[in-house]
């Protein structure tokens, strides 16, 4: 499961600061929590759409639902929160875009 974790931590590392520093603003809305708080229940849950006892494949719905849920609550945040997170989690420097822009913006 670790290794799982760390393989999905290295794809979604800069959504997941921001992710972090949204959830850490004083108007960071109540969907936001439920909705981070079901991406890490899908995450440690041992019920997937494919089980990871198959070597490769297993993983790979993980590596393609989460960070589609993370853009997908990225998205949907008020400008002034997700402006607030990009600057704690950029330094104030706009963020490259990611792998996933083109599929949910």
């Amino acid at each position: 499961m670790w290794k799982r974790l760390s393989v999905i931590w290295l794809a979604v590392r800069g959504d997941g600061k921001r992710l972090w520093y949204a959830l850490g603003h004083p108007q960071a809305p109540g969907w936001l929590k439920v909705g981070t708080a079901a991406i890490v229940l899908y995450l440690l849950s041992p019920i997937d759409l494919i089980p990871d006892m198959l070597p490769l494949v297993g993983v790979l719905d993980d590596l393609v639902i989460v960070p589609l849920a993370l853009r997908w609550l990225l998205a949907r945040l008020p400008t002034h929160i997700r402006a607030y997170a990009e600057q704690r989690a950029g330094g104030g420097v706009p963020s490259a875009k990611g792998w996933t822009d083109h599929i949910v913006r």
